[in-house]
């Protein structure tokens, strides 16, 4: 009580002429959502002290909330199912006289909004950085008052790719068969340095004006989906820029961990499931910052989760948006991880979103999936998870001997933890992304062991994604170096010695390696028991080969199937084909990519470090 006689005191020393109104955010809702009640976050000097008041048909003004701020005020407006779109006037009075008017919006729907369809396991994803995929707009490279301008012969700094380098190259991304597109974030990163990646926003309703603006991204979403691409946003609720607005002027102190001051997590992301972990160690973990420059967002504190709820649900509506790919999912407060999901798919029941949990571990993956029956009570809501165990024992795989132990049999017993996740067919497939060193760093430009592994991903139960420019060979650095394996894309700027849209001046081996990406997901873009079917794989006998069918129907009923073959070695080998005789007998083959028969006897050679896959009819 004595807090809020001193908040209310603080706020009746402020003048009536103190109070301006700087932002309201959302800036506009729409006509008919099932979150009809929406919070405004209202700033501007002094506002608390004022009292807003609403006449408009089909708006009223359901509550107003206070924080310690007193240039903060939270106002929740409800919207009619019948409400008439267009301006409403917001007023803020102060002993009864208004001293600010502020414009807000309603908006209607686009039709058939609500019943969105997301990506699964019929789509493969096409990740790029946008700020190293292509320069369409060289005007916006550097942009006055922003702190950092462009620099491309730095490997840390802005490159000057842009949203409209995306508008003109979407057909390329389609003639490849990707039919979602996963942008890492585009929102305003105006920090001092290493701006480009996009993972410290300062303002989570803006697009950076160095990528565009709002209404470029959402014409990059109309465009991409008449070419038959979703837009799958990044979205961080994790944590923000240190140069973000609310920085300089907190909405309520405890709208940042740790009071504001940087303390690091300990990343240890067990302690969230681990029945024994100490309380202090689970809180370093989820209460710890990144770096220090990016503060953690607290999302116990009930303003800041719905307008981390609402935020989502706005670019969803506003962009036309298929999909989320939300970051460091297990660092945010788990409660309110189900309070979001659970109000986007709320809104959206056909909407696809994915976390991203980044831990060998199944059982610590699992934990975040939708259906999943936590003994801790956990309730979570997301539908897909990244499958970082099946990355890194891909990746391992690749270049371990095999033994009884390792290499083959590593993945195969990766894959048999599938029993632990509720739907291990939404789960997202990949060979490498963002953050670890491309795949043919990793094999020491071993291409042929590339092509096994892009195989792999794109032949097993989820949905791929594909990380750009590795259709071109793009190989960057073998150990860890983010600026140097978010190489620009050859082609992507004026004057580039290379073009990967146009192949000019690619050299053999990269026109081969992108005309088998080519292939092999237009196959698969066109193969749906690559998208639903069964999967069952046999246990490597540690010779390099690993074999694996999907198929529609039970072995020997005489359904469909696709047989994948894949040798790491390298020599040729001689596969025994018995063991597979529910599959195979008395049965037809062609190979997937060539259409050309192949002849099915005792045994079949499969090539050095090679996949082989088969049609079976």
């Amino acid at each position: 009580m004595r807090l809020l006689s001193c908040v209310f005191a603080l706020l009746s020393s402020f003048p009536a002429s103190a109070q301006t109104v700087d932002r309201v955010e959302p800036a506009n809702w729409w006509v008919g959502m099932k979150h009809h009640a929406v919070e405004l976050m209202v700033h501007g000097n002094g506002i608390a002290a004022a009292t807003p008041r609403i006449d408009r048909e089909g708006v009223s003004l359901r509550d107003v909330q206070r924080s310690d701020n007193p240039n903060y005020l939270f106002v929740t407006v409800d919207i009619a199912s019948d409400a008439p779109a267009g301006e409403v006037a917001i007023d803020f009075l102060r002993n009864g006289k208004a001293v600010a008017t502020h414009p807000w919006r309603i908006d209607a729907r686009e039709p058939g909004s609500a019943q969105r369809r997301g990506f699964d396991a019929s789509d493969a994803i096409y990740l790029v950085t946008p700020d190293r995929f292509a320069n369409g707009d060289a005007s916006n490279d550097s942009i006055a008052g922003m702190r950092e301008r462009a620099n491309r012969g730095s490997a840390n700094g802005r490159h000057g790719g842009d949203i409209a380098g995306l508008r003109r190259h979407l057909g390329y991304i389609a003639s490849l068969g990707f039919t979602q597109l996963w942008p890492t974030p585009l929102l305003e990163n105006d920090q001092p340095d290493s701006s480009y990646h996009g993972y410290a926003i300062t303002d989570l309703y803006r697009i950076d004006p160095r990528m565009g603006s709002n209404a470029d991204y959402r014409a990059l979403a109309r465009e991409a989906k008449a070419r038959g691409i979703g837009l799958v946003m990044d979205v961080v609720l994790n944590h923000i820029g240190v140069e973000h607005w609310w920085m300089r002027d907190l909405p309520a102190a405890d709208w940042i961990n740790h009071g504001g001051r940087f303390v690091p997590t300990n990343h240890h992301r067990t302690t969230v499931q681990d029945p024994h972990a100490a309380p202090d160690d689970r809180a370093a973990f989820t209460d710890g910052w990144f770096v220090d420059a990016m503060p953690d967002l607290n999302q116990r504190n009930p303003q800041l989760a719905r307008y981390l709820i609402q935020n989502t649900l706005w670019w969803i509506e506003y962009a036309g948006l298929s999909g989320i790919r939300e970051d460091t999912f297990g660092y945010a407060d788990a409660d309110f991880l189900s309070a979001w999901g659970k109000a986007i798919l709320d809104e959206y029941p056909g909407f696809s979103m994915v976390g991203e949990e980044w831990s060998i571990n199944p059982a610590v993956v699992a934990h975040w999936q939708r259906g999943k029956a936590n003994l801790d009570g956990h309730v979570p809501y997301m539908p897909s998870m990244m499958d970082f165990p099946l990355n890194l024992s891909l990746r391992t795989a690749l270049l371990q001997p095999d033994t009884w132990e390792g290499g083959w049999l590593s993945l195969y017993e990766m894959l048999g933890n599938d029993f632990l996740y509720p739907d291990p067919g939404r789960l997202v497939v990949f060979a490498e992304n963002h953050d670890t060193t491309r795949l043919l760093a990793h094999l020491d430009g071993d291409i042929g062991l590339w092509k096994v592994a892009m195989a792999y991903v794109a032949t097993m139960r989820g949905t791929p994604q594909f990380y750009y420019g590795s259709e071109v060979l793009l190989r960057g650095p073998k150990q860890r170096n983010d600026g140097e394996l978010r190489a620009d894309m050859p082609g992507g700027w004026v004057g580039d010695a290379a073009n990967a849209f146009t192949g000019a001046g690619l050299s053999a081996a990269q026109r081969d390696a992108q005309d088998y990406i080519r292939r092999l997901f237009q196959w698969r873009k066109r193969t749906p028991l690559l998208h639903a079917g069964k999967l069952m794989h046999f246990a490597p006998a540690g010779d390099g080969t690993y074999v694996y069918f999907r198929y529609d129907d039970a072995p020997g009923a005489g359904g469909k199937a696709v047989m994948v073959a894949l040798n790491k070695g390298a020599d040729a080998k001689p596969l025994a084909l018995g063991r597979f005789a529910a599959f195979l007998r008395g049965r037809t083959a062609r190979d997937a990519l060539s259409g050309k028969p192949v002849a099915l006897g005792a045994a079949l050679v499969l090539p050095a470090k090679s996949a082989t896959l088969l049609e079976i009819e």
